[in-house]
C-alpha cells in the first residue's frame, strides 16, 4: 500500500496478516503506523527529515551521481592548477594565462544556447556519459604530451579549446539532470548545495595534492591522475536510472527554440535579474583565479605549493557557504544572500590589494570562496525553482553562459590589466566594480522578493 499523508501525519506502512488475506477481512489486519513530523517524507522506504542538510542523499541516483563526481572533480581541480602553472612556466606571461583560460571557456559562451535546446530534447544522462568519456580522453592526451616532453604553449591552447567545446554541453547537463534524479522540487536546492560542497571540497583537496605532485614529479602526472578519476563518474552514470524525458518541442527548429528560451528568460523578471548579476560577477569577479599563479610566484615569491594553498583557501570559504545553503528549506531570502555574497567578494578583493601579505591573503580568499560559491549556488537554486519544466534546459544553459562564457572575457581583461599595472591593482579594480554592482542590485531586491514569493506560492499550491 502506498504511503499516505493525512492532516500533517505520514502513515508509512500497512501490513496484512495471513489470516486477513485468507478471510479478505479488514478486521484481522495488523496495521503498523509510524508517526513522523509533518515536514518529513518517505523515499525508498526511508523516512527523510526535511530539516536534514543531507536529505538529497535519500535518493539512490543522487548518491551515485554525487560520489562519482566527488572523485572526478578532485582530478579536474588538479588538472586546472597544473594547466595554469604549466602555462605560466612556459610563457612567463599573465596575458598568456588569460588567453589560454579564454580559449578553454569561450566555447561555452558560443555553444551553451544550442546545448540548452538539446538538453530539453535529448536524454540528459546520455549527454553526460558522452561528455565524461570525451573529457577523459582529452586529459589522457594532455598527459601523454606533457610526460613525453612534446608539449608547447599552442598545444595547450588548442587542447583547452577542445575542453571548452565539451564543457559547453557538460556543465548545463550536470545542473539540469538534478530534476531527473531528485523527485521532490523542495530538495533541488539541497542537492545544489551538496553539489557545491562536493565541488569546493574537491577545490580544497585537488589543488593541495596538485601542488605537491607538481613539485615532486611534474605537471604531467596531474593530467594522468585526472584521466583515471573519470572512471568513477562514468561507472556511476552507468548505474543511474532516470525517468525518460520525452522531447518537448522537437517540432521547432533549433534557432526558434533558442529564441523561445531567450524571450522566456528576458520576460521573467527574477530570471533576467539573476542572469544579469551573475554575468557581471563572472566578468569582473570570477577571473581572479587566473591571477593566482602571478600572486603565488611574483607577489608572494612562492612555488606551486603556495598556489595550491591559495586555491584551497577559497575552497574552505566555499564549503562553509555550501553548508549554509544546504540548511535552507526554501528559495525565499536567497536574493538577499546574493547581495551579501557579492559584497563579501568585493571587500576581500580590496583588502588583498591593501595588505599584500601571504597569510592574510589566505584569510581573504576564504571570503572570496564563500562569496562566489554563495552567489552562483543561490542564483542556480532560484533559476531551477522558477524555470518552467519545458524550458529548464535552456534557462540553465544561459546560467552556464554567465560563468563559462563571460569568465574567459574577464580572464583576458584581467591578464591585460595585470600585465600593465600588476595583479594587486587588478584585484582592487574588480573589488570596486563589484561594490558598484551590489549597490545597483540593491534597487531591484524588493521587486525580486515579490516575484519569487509569487512563484514559490504557486509551486506549493500545485503540489
Amino acid at each position: 500500500m502506498p504511503d499516505l499523508q493525512i492532516s500533517g501525519i505520514i502513515f508509512s506502512r500497512t501490513r496484512f496478516t495471513p489470516e486477513a488475506t485468507e478471510k479478505k477481512s479488514w478486521k484481522s489486519c495488523e496495521i503498523i503506523v509510524n508517526f513522523h513530523d509533518a515536514g518529513d517524507y518517505v523515499n525508498g522506504g526511508k523516512v527523510i527529515s526535511s530539516d536534514s542538510i543531507f536529505r538529497a542523499f535519500g535518493y539512490r541516483n543522487y548518491r551515485l551521481f554525487w560520489t562519482g563526481q566527488a572523485v572526478s572533480l578532485i582530478g579536474s581541480w588538479m588538472q586546472r592548477v597544473a594547466m595554469a602553472w604549466l602555462v605560466y612556466k612556459l610563457s612567463r606571461s599573465p596575458f598568456m594565462l588569460g588567453l589560454v583560460e579564454f580559449a578553454g571557456q569561450m566555447p561555452a559562451f558560443l555553444l551553451a544556447p544550442v546545448a540548452g535546446v538539446y538538453l530539453d530534447r535529448w536524454n540528459r544522462l546520455r549527454i553526460l556519459l558522452i561528455t565524461q568519456i570525451l573529457l577523459m580522453l582529452q586529459a589522457l592526451l594532455l598527459s601523454i604530451l606533457v610526460l613525453g616532453e612534446w608539449i608547447t604553449i599552442w598545444q595547450l591552447f588548442l587542447l583547452n579549446i577542445s575542453f571548452g567545446l565539451i564543457n559547453a554541453f557538460d556543465q548545463p547537463a550536470r545542473q539540469a539532470i538534478l530534476h531527473d534524479i531528485i523527485e521532490r522540487k523542495e530538495d533541488i536546492g539541497n542537492a545544489i548545495a551538496l553539489n557545491s560542497s562536493m565541488f569546493n571540497g574537491a577545490r580544497l583537496v585537488g589543488p593541495s595534492i596538485a601542488g605537491f605532485v607538481i613539485a615532486f614529479v611534474g605537471e604531467g602526472w596531474c593530467f594522468l591522475i585526472n584521466a583515471f578519476t573519470f572512471i568513477t563518474i562514468i561507472a556511476a552514470l552507468l548505474f543511474i536510472r532516470t525517468r525518460q524525458v520525452a522531447p518537448l518541442d522537437g517540432q521547432l527548429p533549433i534557432w526558434a527554440s533558442m529564441n523561445e528560451g531567450w524571450r522566456y528568460a528576458y520576460r521573467t523578471f527574477p530570471i533576467r535579474t539573476i542572469l544579469v548579476l551573475l554575468t557581471w560577477v563572472s566578468l569582473i569577479g570570477n577571473p581572479y583565479s587566473v591571477l593566482l599563479p602571478v600572486l603565488a610566484k611574483d607577489v608572494f615569491h612562492g612555488d606551486a605549493r603556495v598556489l595550491g594553498f591559495l586555491t584551497a583557501s577559497t575552497g574552505i570559504g566555499a564549503l562553509y557557504g555550501a553548508y549554509h545553503l544546504a540548511r535552507r528549506r526554501s528559495v525565499l531570502g536567497l536574493e538577499k544572500l546574493m547581495l551579501a555574497a557579492v559584497l563579501s567578494t568585493a571587500f576581500a578583493f580590496v583588502l588583498i590589494y591593501v595588505w599584500q601579505i601571504y597569510w592574510l591573503a589566505l584569510i581573504f580568499f576564504i571570503f572570496v570562496g564563500f562569496g562566489l560559491m554563495s552567489v552562483y549556488s543561490s542564483g542556480n537554486t532560484m533559476l531551477q525553482s522558477i524555470a518552467a519544466e519545458d524550458k529548464r534546459g535552456r534557462v540553465i544553459s544561459l546560467y552556464t553562459m554567465t560563468f563559462q562564457g563571460m569568465t574567459p572575457v574577464g580572464c583576458l581583461l584581467a591578464g591585460i590589466i595585470a600585465k600593465h599595472w600588476g595583479a594587486p591593482a587588478t584585484f582592487l579594480t574588480s573589488g570596486l566594480l563589484l561594490i558598484l554592482s551590489a549597490a545597483i542590485y540593491t534597487l531591484f531586491i524588493p521587486r525580486m522578493q515579490q516575484h519569487i514569493w509569487h512563484f514559490y506560492s504557486d509551486s506549493k499550491n500545485h503540489e
